[in-house]
């Protein structure tokens, strides 16, 4: 049930950081950490423009990448993920971004929320990204009982059919974003509340 209303509520879900191609997926998802959309949204376009391509950001001089995204919080750590990101494209997958797990986690900045994004929304390839958010949401709509973000995701392809998995962690993170934050979750106004085992709770 919670997975027909979010799916109806929502039938396009839509990435929400600007890019042209994977590589500038990558970057804005890399930036996002502990970031808002919006803010990455306002830095992307500069950076990019300076460094167009894998190899130019592989060539970087780190200072310069640090100045560009310092509105986006630890930069010094993100400009070297950046930096290093790229370099692996260039060094190990011909300047291109890999389209599987295995080689995508193995990328400087990658984790395996962040592949999953990649090969959902670039590459067509069914996968959840579980963030915070997912993690939250998927307990208090009682869809798991792990904490584990690897077990999650495996509990939610079980809820979602394969070709709604791409979208399913975009669809709870929007959920807990605009109705089901950490704090004070909006009860009276969530379309999920006669499905959710924590109704009541808050």
């Amino acid at each position: 049930m919670v997975a027909q209303i979010l799916a109806e509520e929502r039938l396009e879900v839509p990435i929400p950081l600007d890019h042209h191609n994977a590589y500038e997926l990558l970057g804005a998802v890399i930036l996002s950490a502990q970031c808002t959309d919006a803010r990455v949204n306002t830095v992307t376009p500069a950076l990019f423009a300076r460094y167009p391509t894998p190899a130019d950001m592989a060539a970087a001089d780190q200072a310069d990448v640090e100045d560009l995204i310092h509105s986006t919080g630890f930069f010094r750590a993100k400009a070297q993920s950046l930096i290093g990101m790229a370099q692996a494209l260039e060094e190990r997958f011909g300047g291109e971004v890999p389209g599987t797990m295995e080689e995508l986690v193995t990328v400087p900045g990658v984790g395996r929320k962040t592949a999953s994004v990649i090969l959902g929304q670039m590459f067509g390839v069914p996968a959840i990204a579980v963030d915070t958010h997912v993690l939250r949401l998927s307990k208090r709509l009682g869809l798991t009982d792990n904490d584990d973000p690897v077990k999650v995701e495996a509990d939610l392809k079980k809820v979602w059919p394969r070709d709604m998995w791409a979208d399913t962690g975009l669809r709870l993170i929007f959920h807990g974003r605009d109705t089901c934050p950490a704090r004070k979750p909006a009860c009276n106004r969530c379309s999920l509340y006669n499905a959710c085992v924590s109704k009541g709770a808050f």
